[in-house]
Protein backbone atom coordinates (compact mmCIF):
# COMPACT_ATOMS: atom_id res chain seq x y z
CA UNK A 1 0.00 0.00 0.00
CA UNK A 2 2.75 2.55 0.90
CA UNK A 3 5.52 2.78 -0.94
CA UNK A 4 8.97 4.12 0.78
CA UNK A 5 11.88 6.57 -0.55
CA UNK A 6 14.70 6.61 1.57
CA UNK A 7 15.37 10.14 1.03
CA UNK A 8 13.30 13.10 3.20
CA UNK A 9 10.59 15.07 1.66
CA UNK A 10 12.90 18.16 2.04
CA UNK A 11 16.62 17.78 2.78
CA UNK A 12 17.35 17.93 7.08
CA UNK A 13 20.64 18.76 7.58
CA UNK A 14 21.28 21.03 10.82
CA UNK A 15 24.82 22.18 11.44
CA UNK A 16 24.10 23.08 15.32
CA UNK A 17 23.09 21.27 18.07
CA UNK A 18 20.48 22.68 20.51
CA UNK A 19 18.62 20.55 22.80
CA UNK A 20 16.68 23.40 24.00
CA UNK A 21 15.14 23.72 20.51
CA UNK A 22 14.61 20.38 20.55
CA UNK A 23 12.70 20.26 22.99
CA UNK A 24 10.05 22.74 21.35
CA UNK A 25 10.02 21.31 17.97
CA UNK A 26 9.40 17.54 19.17
CA UNK A 27 6.00 19.10 19.91
CA UNK A 28 5.26 18.69 15.85
CA UNK A 29 6.29 15.03 16.49
CA UNK A 30 4.03 14.09 19.29
CA UNK A 31 2.38 16.94 20.13
CA UNK A 32 -1.83 17.61 20.14
CA UNK A 33 -1.27 19.38 16.46
CA UNK A 34 1.66 17.02 15.17
CA UNK A 35 2.24 15.35 12.51
CA UNK A 36 1.56 11.45 14.33
CA UNK A 37 -1.81 12.92 15.25
CA UNK A 38 -2.48 14.05 11.80
CA UNK A 39 -0.95 10.84 9.90
CA UNK A 40 -3.09 8.85 12.22
CA UNK A 41 -6.45 10.68 12.10
CA UNK A 42 -6.11 11.12 8.23
CA UNK A 43 -5.37 7.27 7.49
CA UNK A 44 -8.35 6.58 10.45
CA UNK A 45 -11.10 9.06 8.74
CA UNK A 46 -10.55 7.36 5.01
CA UNK A 47 -12.16 4.06 5.75
CA UNK A 48 -15.39 5.59 6.62
CA UNK A 49 -15.29 8.03 3.83
CA UNK A 50 -18.11 7.40 1.02
CA UNK A 51 -16.41 9.90 -1.89
CA UNK A 52 -13.55 8.24 -3.57
CA UNK A 53 -11.79 11.84 -4.59
CA UNK A 54 -11.62 13.14 -0.72
CA UNK A 55 -10.73 9.21 0.49
CA UNK A 56 -7.66 9.33 -1.81
CA UNK A 57 -6.95 12.86 -0.39
CA UNK A 58 -7.28 11.62 2.97
CA UNK A 59 -4.69 8.99 2.24
CA UNK A 60 -2.29 11.05 0.36
CA UNK A 61 -2.55 13.89 2.92
CA UNK A 62 -1.87 10.85 5.98
CA UNK A 63 0.89 9.20 4.14
CA UNK A 64 2.54 12.43 3.49
CA UNK A 65 2.29 13.17 7.38
CA UNK A 66 3.99 10.15 7.99
CA UNK A 67 7.05 11.36 6.06
CA UNK A 68 6.55 15.11 8.23
CA UNK A 69 7.29 12.81 11.10
CA UNK A 70 10.36 11.40 9.58
CA UNK A 71 11.22 14.93 8.78
CA UNK A 72 10.12 16.08 12.58
CA UNK A 73 12.42 13.22 14.13
CA UNK A 74 15.72 13.98 11.96
CA UNK A 75 15.64 17.31 12.87
CA UNK A 76 15.03 16.35 16.93
CA UNK A 77 17.71 14.01 16.59
CA UNK A 78 20.00 16.19 14.65
CA UNK A 79 19.60 19.04 17.29
CA UNK A 80 20.67 16.40 20.34
CA UNK A 81 23.17 13.63 18.46
CA UNK A 82 26.32 13.63 20.55
CA UNK A 83 25.32 16.24 23.43
CA UNK A 84 27.69 15.49 26.53
CA UNK A 85 26.61 15.53 30.08
CA UNK A 86 27.46 18.97 30.52
CA UNK A 87 25.30 20.33 27.66
CA UNK A 88 22.27 18.29 28.84
CA UNK A 89 22.48 20.25 32.65
CA UNK A 90 23.11 23.48 30.65
CA UNK A 91 19.46 22.78 28.98
CA UNK A 92 16.74 22.82 31.88
CA UNK A 93 14.03 22.46 28.79
CA UNK A 94 15.56 19.33 27.63
CA UNK A 95 16.68 17.54 30.72
CA UNK A 96 13.00 16.22 31.76
CA UNK A 97 12.93 14.36 28.41
CA UNK A 98 16.78 13.45 28.47
CA UNK A 99 15.52 11.35 31.74
CA UNK A 100 12.89 9.70 30.04
CA UNK A 101 14.37 8.97 26.46
CA UNK A 102 17.92 10.30 26.60
CA UNK A 103 17.76 11.27 23.02
CA UNK A 104 15.46 8.71 21.85
CA UNK A 105 12.76 10.02 19.65
CA UNK A 106 9.57 9.84 21.60
CA UNK A 107 6.43 11.30 20.67
CA UNK A 108 5.73 14.17 23.15
CA UNK A 109 4.37 17.64 23.11
CA UNK A 110 6.37 20.03 24.32
CA UNK A 111 5.25 20.36 27.50
CA UNK A 112 5.72 16.83 28.39
CA UNK A 113 2.25 15.04 27.74
CA UNK A 114 2.80 11.87 25.69
CA UNK A 115 1.06 11.69 22.29
CA UNK A 116 -2.26 10.17 22.72
CA UNK A 117 -5.51 9.50 20.39
CA UNK A 118 -7.58 11.23 22.31
CA UNK A 119 -6.15 14.36 20.50
CA UNK A 120 -7.85 13.37 17.00
CA UNK A 121 -11.38 12.47 15.83
CA UNK A 122 -12.84 9.65 13.55
CA UNK A 123 -16.43 10.28 12.81
CA UNK A 124 -17.35 8.79 10.11
CA UNK A 125 -19.36 11.85 9.13
CA UNK A 126 -18.14 13.87 6.02
CA UNK A 127 -18.71 17.38 7.33
CA UNK A 128 -17.59 16.70 10.61
CA UNK A 129 -13.94 14.94 9.53
CA UNK A 130 -13.11 17.44 6.77
CA UNK A 131 -13.80 20.18 9.48
CA UNK A 132 -11.91 18.79 11.70
CA UNK A 133 -9.24 18.78 9.24
CA UNK A 134 -9.29 22.19 8.40
CA UNK A 135 -8.99 22.53 11.86
CA UNK A 136 -6.14 20.56 12.51
CA UNK A 137 -4.08 21.73 9.77
CA UNK A 138 -4.24 25.87 10.93
CA UNK A 139 -3.25 24.22 14.60
CA UNK A 140 -0.22 22.72 12.91
CA UNK A 141 0.36 25.77 11.01
CA UNK A 142 0.58 28.23 13.87
CA UNK A 143 2.69 25.34 15.77
CA UNK A 144 4.88 25.61 12.96
CA UNK A 145 4.83 29.95 13.13
CA UNK A 146 5.87 29.47 17.14
CA UNK A 147 8.68 27.12 16.46
CA UNK A 148 9.64 29.94 13.72
CA UNK A 149 9.52 32.45 16.19
CA UNK A 150 11.53 30.87 19.08
CA UNK A 151 14.17 29.12 16.48
CA UNK A 152 16.93 31.48 15.45
CA UNK A 153 19.07 28.77 13.52
CA UNK A 154 18.25 28.92 9.64
CA UNK A 155 19.18 25.15 8.91
CA UNK A 156 16.18 24.33 11.18
CA UNK A 157 14.19 27.17 9.64
CA UNK A 158 14.31 26.30 6.18
CA UNK A 159 13.21 22.95 7.04
CA UNK A 160 10.20 24.16 9.08
CA UNK A 161 9.27 26.84 6.65
CA UNK A 162 9.21 24.13 4.33
CA UNK A 163 6.57 21.77 6.75
CA UNK A 164 4.36 25.18 7.20
CA UNK A 165 3.79 25.91 3.52
CA UNK A 166 2.73 21.96 3.15
CA UNK A 167 -0.30 22.59 5.91
CA UNK A 168 -1.32 25.77 4.34
CA UNK A 169 -1.65 23.43 0.94
CA UNK A 170 -3.51 20.44 3.03
CA UNK A 171 -5.99 23.44 4.80
CA UNK A 172 -6.58 24.30 1.14
CA UNK A 173 -7.22 20.71 -0.43
CA UNK A 174 -9.17 19.76 2.59
CA UNK A 175 -11.35 23.02 1.83
CA UNK A 176 -12.08 22.19 -1.58
CA UNK A 177 -13.06 18.59 -0.33
CA UNK A 178 -15.35 20.17 1.84
CA UNK A 179 -16.92 22.82 -0.51
CA UNK A 180 -17.07 20.08 -3.06
CA UNK A 181 -19.27 17.88 -0.88
CA UNK A 182 -21.37 20.32 0.82
CA UNK A 183 -22.47 21.38 -2.79
CA UNK A 184 -23.33 17.76 -3.42
CA UNK A 185 -25.27 18.24 -0.27
CA UNK A 186 -27.31 20.65 -1.09
CA UNK A 187 -28.38 19.73 -4.25
CA UNK A 188 -29.15 16.40 -2.93
CA UNK A 189 -31.68 18.22 0.13
CA UNK A 190 -32.99 20.47 -2.69
CA UNK A 191 -34.24 16.98 -4.80
CA UNK A 192 -35.17 16.03 -1.73
CA UNK A 193 -37.66 19.12 -0.68
CA UNK A 194 -38.23 18.91 -4.65
CA UNK A 195 -39.68 15.44 -4.60
CA UNK A 196 -41.74 15.89 -0.88
CA UNK A 197 -43.02 18.83 -2.33
CA UNK A 198 -44.24 17.51 -5.56
CA UNK A 199 -45.72 14.78 -3.34
CA UNK A 200 -47.79 16.76 -1.32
Amino acid sequence: MFHYEKKLQFPVNISTPNPKLAAFIISQYGGPDGELGASMRYLSQRYAMPYAEAKGLLTDIGTEELGHMEMVAAIVHQLTRNLTDEEVRANPTFAPYFVDHTTGIYPTAASGFPWSAGSIQSTGDVIADLTEDLAAEQKARLTYDNILRLSDDPDVNNVIRFLREREIVHFQRFGEALQTKANGLRCYIFQLILIFSCEA
